[in-house]
């Protein structure tokens, strides 16, 4: 939106609002017009001048060919990069909505490539979706609440990228069951600051910030004190000896906001003074990363301010170029379930930086809102005042009728109180996709043994038939010792960075994972003593997963069946 400085009403506009989704007509919006002046009134005392990152329109070829880049799936208009086995797997794997999401792309690109007389040979979607289609019967899904929630974070890397593409599938069958159009922008590199805190990318920060603190994943000045461990501290005592001591206590916005009490009244609606937040905006500059800024006599409302300025000057959005439009679409869908569904799949496919980091605010806007009794600001108002914070980027979209305005505040309005009121369940991966995570994986793994399987037949070939048979029957002797050693029914468990104790746990219909853990916990020896149930987790690796960090009511035996080649360990997070 592009918003010049004349002031906004605060009234209701003269056209209907009937239409709006939600119900929002319900909702006034004094509270995002009022910000939006406080915006445009401190547009011309910022401390720097921020360069306009400039947002390229590709052509709808280039658009869809970056979509199957994206999507793990280049191989099929032409690309050489990518494995063509690791997309037929992944093709295998689909189920039919993403399906035709992805043949109407392949579609869209092999017409660009005729047009643009490209030499060579788009496969025929037909050919593309034949193993897809034939085997498209064979989906399983398992409840959700037996299986156990994943959450962001839980999956490893390697797991975490398929879920990456898989996500992008699916968002975009969604968007075009829906009649949305979904059309990922694309920021232009310019040139940017290296160094400092406003205005600088998340990219960038994080980067010095891991210098000072290997690990962290949410800018220094953002986090909140409370959350770090005194271990943590520890850490950073270690690690950070440049800084002053009293860093610690003063890292961050959010720290200081929340140390001065979330309930002074109109909390992140009033704004702070503007030569005051302009002042302590060049001073943390200057001082933050030597521990010397003294937040003392900073007032509630100038470091909300600087909280506020901090999101809106990053040279790209929070919620990034590629899908800022995404994000503020997710009005247009029809019903909650489907807005939900589009914001769960927009988060998977923000960056980790940008992801952690908006967790981390909505996280903190929902300990605004719990002291609503005392600072008058319930959701729908810190959703109205955040909403221009989060959404508002000057290089995307056109000039705009007041009405088009209006629409646009009120949708993001409730896409932001949405992310803030729903932001447990977008912070999950859906099950459906752990599943086909779950598939995929097998599926490569029964090209690997078929693969593994000829290279020791002509390996046997070209040794001594005797020696490989000896080799064959010591293998063999070994497996069933193991057999033997776990009987059927019977989950070995081990904790190797804990414990050398490992345990053989009998499998019934309702026990947990919170129950191995406890079982573990109830042993008094090593490390054992000192650690807390918040800290240890029970792992599920390998199988037909990397690696999965379960939460504590994955009923264990379900989860077996489902992967009976895993291993289970017990661990704490950060190990």
């Amino acid at each position: 939106m592009n918003h010049d400085n004349s002031k906004k009403p605060s009234g209701k506009p003269p056209y209907d609002r009937s239409s709006s989704q939600d119900s929002l007509d319900e909702l006034s919006m004094d509270d995002y017009w009022k910000e939006l002046e406080n915006i445009n009134e401190t547009k011309g005392n910022d401390h720097e001048e921020q360069e306009v990152v400039v947002v390229k329109e590709p052509d709808e070829g280039e658009l869809e060919e970056e979509w199957l880049k994206e999507a793990g799936l280049s191989n099929l208009f032409g690309e050489a990069t990518v494995d063509s086995q690791e997309s037929m797997v992944v093709l295998a794997t689909l189920t039919r909505t993403q399906a035709a999401a992805v043949q109407k792309r392949v579609d869209t690109v092999t017409q660009t490539m005729r047009k643009k007389n490209k030499q060579y040979q788009v496969p025929d979607v037909r050919d593309i979706f034949k193993q897809q289609n034939e085997s498209k019967e064979k989906n399983f899904r398992l409840p959700k609440d037996k299986t156990g929630t994943t959450k962001i974070g839980a999956l490893a890397p390697q797991d975490m990228k398929k879920i990456h593409a898989l996500a992008l599938i699916e968002l975009t069958a969604l968007f075009d069951i829906l009649g949305t159009e979904l059309k990922p922008q694309k920021a232009i590199k310019i040139k940017i600051k290296e160094f400092g805190l406003f205005g600088v990318p998340l990219s960038v920060l994080l980067e010095q910030d891991q210098k000072r603190v290997p690990g962290i994943r949410v800018p220094l000045i953002f986090q909140k004190v409370s959350v770090l461990t005194n271990s943590f501290l520890q850490q950073l005592n270690t690690s950070m000896s440049v800084f002053s001591s009293a860093f610690h206590f003063n890292l961050q916005l959010i720290s200081q906001i929340e140390e001065g009490k979330l309930e002074t009244e109109g909390l992140l609606r009033i704004p702070g003074v503007a030569v005051r937040v302009k002042n302590l905006c060049q001073e943390l500059e200057a001082k933050f990363y030597d521990g010397t800024f003294i937040w003392e006599n900073v007032k509630q409302h100038d470091a909300a301010s600087l909280l506020k300025l901090f999101i809106r000057e990053l040279p790209q959005p929070l919620l990034t170029v590629e899908y800022l439009k995404a994000f503020q679409d997710v009005q247009k869908l029809p019903t909650k379930k489907h807005q939900l569904q589009a914001l769960n799949l927009l988060v998977l496919l923000l960056p980790e930086g940008n992801r952690d980091t908006l967790k981390a605010l909505l996280e903190f806007l929902q300990r605004v809102i719990d002291h609503r009794d005392k600072n008058k600001m319930n959701l729908k108002n810190v959703a109205m005042v955040m909403a221009p914070n989060l959404f508002m980027f000057h290089s995307l979209g056109s000039k705009t009728t007041e009405q088009s305005e209006f629409v646009m505040a009120a949708g993001t309005a409730s896409v932001m109180r949405f992310m803030i009121k729903y932001q447990n369940l977008l912070w999950t991966i859906p099950t459906f996709l752990v599943n086909q995570v779950r598939k995929q994986n097998a599926e490569s793994q029964k090209k690997e043994r078929k693969d593994k399987a000829m290279r020791k037949l002509l390996k046997k070939m070209a040794y001594d038939r005797e020696k490989h048979e000896k080799q064959d029957k010591s293998g063999n002797d070994i497996k069933c010792l193991n057999e033997a050693d776990v009987p059927q029914g019977v989950i070995r468990v081990q904790a190797p960075h804990l414990s050398k104790v490992s345990m053989a746990i009998q499998l019934t219909e309702e026990l947990k994972a919170g129950d191995v853990v406890a079982r573990f916990l109830s042993q008094k020896s090593g490390t054992v003593q000192v650690l807390k149930k918040e800290e240890v987790f029970l792992y599920e690796v390998g199988g037909n997963i990397g690696e999965r960090c379960l939460d504590e009511d994955t009923y264990m035996k379900d989860l077996y069946q489902l992967n009976p080649n895993a291993e289970w360990i017990i661990k704490c997070k950060n190990c």
